[in-house]
C-alpha cells in the first residue's frame, strides 16, 4: 500500500477532516505533506507522529519516556525493515522475529495501543492477508496481534479483514 494511502487511512482513524495534500519524491516514493503554516514534512513516521498531534491524541506516542522510545524503536522498524522486503525469506524472517517479540504482550509497547501499532498493521497488512491457515498458526503471536489491530474501532476501514481460524483442521500427530 502506497504510504499516501495509509496516511489518508491514519487521518480518517484519528477523526481528521482530509485537508491534506500529499505527493511522494523519489524511486522509493517518500510521502511528502505540504503544511499550510510551515515547510513540507517529509518520511511517512514525521508526518504520522505530526497528525497524530494534530488529532491531540499524543498519548498514541507514547504516555512514559521508556514507551515513546519503544514507540520510536517500532516506527523505525517499520520503515527500515517492512516497506521494500518483499521476498518470502524477508517476510518470513521478519513474522518469526516480531512472533518472538510478541509472545508475552499485548501490543508491541506491552499494554498500551500506540501509533506504532496502526502502521506496523497496515505495513504487514500485505503480507499477512495472503499467508495460509498453516503459517498464520506458525506466526500465532503475530496473528492475535495482527487479528486484534484490525477489530480495533476505525483502523481497519476498506482494508480486507483477514481471517483466522480460531480451531485447528489438522492434528501434529502422526
Amino acid at each position: 500500500m502506497a504510504a499516501a494511502a495509509e496516511l489518508k487511512l491514519l487521518e480518517k482513524s484519528l477523526g481528521l477532516s482530509k485537508g491534506n495534500k500529499y505527493s511522494a519524491q523519489g524511486e522509493r516514493q517518500i510521502p511528502v505533506l505540504q503544511t499550510n503554516n510551515g515547510p513540507s514534512l517529509t518520511g511517512l513516521t514525521t508526518i504520522a507522529a505530526h497528525l497524530v498531534k494534530q488529532a491531540n491524541k499524543e498519548y498514541l506516542l507514547g504516555s512514559t519516556a521508556e514507551e515513546k522510545a519503544v514507540v520510536q524503536q517500532w516506527l523505525e522498524y517499520r520503515v527500515t525493515r517492512v516497506d521494500g522486503h518483499c521476498s518470502k525469506d524477508d517476510v518470513r524472517t521478519l513474522l518469526k522475529d516480531l512472533n518472538s517479540y510478541l509472545e508475552d504482550k499485548v501490543y508491541l509497547t506491552g499494554y498500551n495501543f500506540t501509533l506504532a501499532d496502526i502502521l506496523l498493521y497496515y505495513g504487514l497488512h500485505r503480507f499477512i492477508v495472503d499467508l495460509t491457515v498453516q503459517e498464520k498458526e506458525k506466526y500465532l503471536n503475530v496473528s492475535r496481534w495482527f487479528c486484534h489491530i484490525q477489530h480495533y474501532p476505525g483502523i481497519r476501514q476498506h482494508l480486507s479483514t483477514v481471517v483466522f481460524i480460531k480451531n485447528r483442521l489438522y492434528t501434529n500427530s502422526h
